[in-house]
């Protein structure tokens, strides 16, 4: 395998991206280069059995997990030690002990599945073609979920509207600003704001935050996003879309994590033989791309939604579905 730099660097960089935008990162890892085509489509093949290709991605996804920890270190900080306190005092109370169990309960099913069927999805599934397809899937997925949630709240808001509530309601928070509404704290720092949210997300349900978090098995599917579809189900189980994004970067963060840990002995074996250096050049660039998106996606849904993302992974497999295959 020869790995240019340039391709390690913007392969890094569209990895950081598209791991946290609901776009499907290994969805656009397989499609792009078959869209270049030439040496690319032949370097990045990630779908060839050993593939140096995967070394390279262990790389990149140890990247983008750190850049998560970085961004949520007080999240986490507030996560381990509701873990350590639940462990010393045999109890879970408090919103970081009952916010540390969620995440480990809700990671379990995803961290089976991707040990049971990862390397089969991925030789299998992880063409070009079937990709394309994935990445349309992908994006109605999430159009259906912005329209069960609008419908879901139209429903609630009407109630109100007959019994002439709306009166004493602000305005902004009827079925459309729901969403965004919900998600907004008190005045107060923006350290509070995200304490606030981790304190909404620790009251939820076990078995609800269980569910979201099973959802992330959908994203062994090249194609299928991980954050947009366990978006999706926060949604769906009546997060708002700032809470559903921060359950499910924060989901995100040991699965990516384990995942990168798990094949990092590949990086020092015959696979990341000669690559060394690109490897690093490209892990940088994503754990720049992850930082800088994770800043951006954290203050695009306190207001907005994932429409955009779906009309966008709609279009752009619909398009490389044609091209791909008339080629």
């Amino acid at each position: 395998m020869s790995l240019s730099y340039l391709e390690a660097v913007v392969v890094g960089a569209v990895q950081g991206v598209t791991e946290l935008f609901p776009v499907s990162s290994l969805g656009h890892a397989v499609v792009l280069p078959a869209l270049i085509g030439g040496q690319w489509e032949r370097d990045l093949n990630v779908a060839a059995p050993e593939s140096p290709y995967l070394a390279f991605i262990v790389g990149l996804h140890v990247a983008t997990a750190l850049a998560l920890l970085v961004f949520f270190w007080r999240d986490w900080l507030r996560i381990i030690g509701g873990f350590v306190t639940s462990l010393r005092y045999r109890r879970i109370q408090t919103s970081g002990e009952r916010l540390a169990w969620l995440i480990i309960l809700a990671t379990i099913p995803v961290g089976i599945a991707g040990l049971l069927l990862e390397h089969l999805f991925r030789t299998v599934l992880g063409k070009p073609i079937p990709a394309a397809a994935f990445l349309i899937a992908n994006g109605l997925v999430m159009g259906l979920g912005e329209w069960l949630r609008r419908r879901a709240s139209a429903r609630a808001v009407a109630p109100a509207r007959d019994e002439l509530a709306v009166a004493a309601t602000p305005p902004g928070s009827g079925a459309k600003g729901t969403a965004a509404s919900s998600s907004r704290s008190a005045p107060g720092t923006e350290a509070q704001a995200d304490a606030d949210s981790d304190a909404r997300l620790a009251t939820m349900r076990l078995g609800t935050g269980v569910g979201i978090g099973a959802a992330q098995t959908l994203a062994l599917l090249p194609g299928i996003s991980r954050s947009g579809v366990t978006m999706v189900a926060g949604l769906l189980a009546g997060l708002s879309h700032r809470d559903a994004a921060r359950f499910a970067f924060l989901l995100a963060t040991p699965v990516i994590l384990a995942a990168g840990a798990l094949k990092l002995p590949d990086l020092f074996g015959p696979l990341g033989a000669g690559i060394h250096g690109q490897i690093l050049a490209g892990s940088i660039a994503a754990f720049v791309g992850a930082l800088l998106s994770v800043r951006f996606l954290e203050r695009y849904f306190r207001v907005r939604t994932l429409t955009p993302f779906a009309v966008y992974c709609t279009l752009f497999g619909a398009v490389a579905l044609v091209v791909l295959s008339v080629r």
